[in-house]
């Protein structure tokens, strides 16, 4: 995503909002952060943090001492505001690698909800492409294993239902960030027994609200969320514009926040994913977890505020 300036002045739905009280609570992390809001994982009751991190591009750094050991300093700060998902790929060049880098230098920290995919035609190199990501990220295993874009889905479900009865997976999910695949997604969804579904989702790109958010619901999938800024763009389009008073009534404090507050907000979704290279906005990202959200009403007029920009 864009790493621009961020600040006080950047960064048929409302009944099927109905419920959002109900499905979040206050996780108190007292070792990592004092109020982080969660959600439940629906298959399990397994509670996870709503912000937690992506590595696209910002963690393909390669082998880059000084990069590095940045993005040490930004996983740092992820964990001590009390983040567990981070989620990555095999596509995203080094940054597996960048990321077991980083786990192995942070002291102290709480364990992460490591979310990963396959991303191949092929099952059987699939199965070479995990055990790679496994040695790169220098766990045991994974928590979450997705078939990234759906490539191959077929045959990759196939092998992560195995891994997952023989408890070397713990979730097993699909992901895609392309609406031209949301058809074939809403038939995985609908047939397949898998946990997680990750798509993009937020405040312009609405698409999900129609079929695939309720349709999580229905059958019971956490709903990971991509692209909550638009690959940055959203920054470029509001940035100059002020952030609404009003927005403090939900403890929102900069565009950031509005963005992703909208997002985990929506009662289908379990986690937001924003990427980010610099430690303050990473802060600004994990200020998201606290405090209040937009209650329906609410997030029907954050949408009116920003289509009237």
């Amino acid at each position: 995503m864009k790493q621009g300036k961020r600040g006080p002045s950047r960064r048929a739905f409302l009944a099927s909002m109905a419920g959002v009280g109900a499905m979040v609570k206050f996780g108190r992390r007292p070792a990592f952060a004092a109020a982080t809001l969660e959600k439940a994982i629906p298959a399990t009751g397994e509670r996870l943090p709503v912000i937690g991190m992506g590595s696209w591009v910002t963690f393909n750094v390669g082998h880059s001492e000084t990069l590095r050991e940045r993005r040490v300093e930004v996983l740092r700060a992820f964990f001590e505001a009390g983040g567990a998902v981070i989620d990555s790929s095999p596509m995203y060049g080094s940054s597996e690698e960048v990321i077991g880098y980083c786990l192995e230098r942070i002291a102290g920290r709480r364990s992460p909800f490591s979310a990963t995919k396959v991303w191949t035609p092929f099952k059987w190199y699939g199965i070479k492409q995990m055990k790679n990501s496994q040695a790169s990220w220098g766990v045991d295993r994974f928590d979450l294993m997705q078939v990234h874009n759906l490539l191959g889905w077929e045959g990759h479900l196939e092998t992560l239902k195995d891994m997952k009865s023989q408890g070397r997976v713990r979730y097993i999910g699909v992901t895609t960030s392309h609406g031209r695949r949301h058809g074939e997604l809403e038939m995985v969804m609908a047939r397949q027994p898998i946990d997680f579904v990750q798509f993009t989702y937020n405040i312009l790109d609405r698409e999900a609200e129609r079929r695939l958010l309720p349709l999580a619901a229905e059958r019971g999938l956490a709903v990971i969320v991509n692209r909550p800024f638009r690959r940055g763009a959203l920054f470029d389009l509001f940035e100059r514009r002020p952030l609404p008073v009003w927005a403090a009534s939900f403890d929102c404090a900069n565009w950031a926040q509005f963005f992703l507050k909208f997002i985990v907000s929506h009662p289908a979704v379990t986690c937001a994913i924003p990427a980010t290279s610099r430690v303050d906005h990473m802060v600004e990202n994990m200020g998201a977890g606290l405090g209040r959200l937009p209650d329906p009403e609410m997030r029907l007029r954050m949408v009116r505020y920003v289509e009237g920009a």
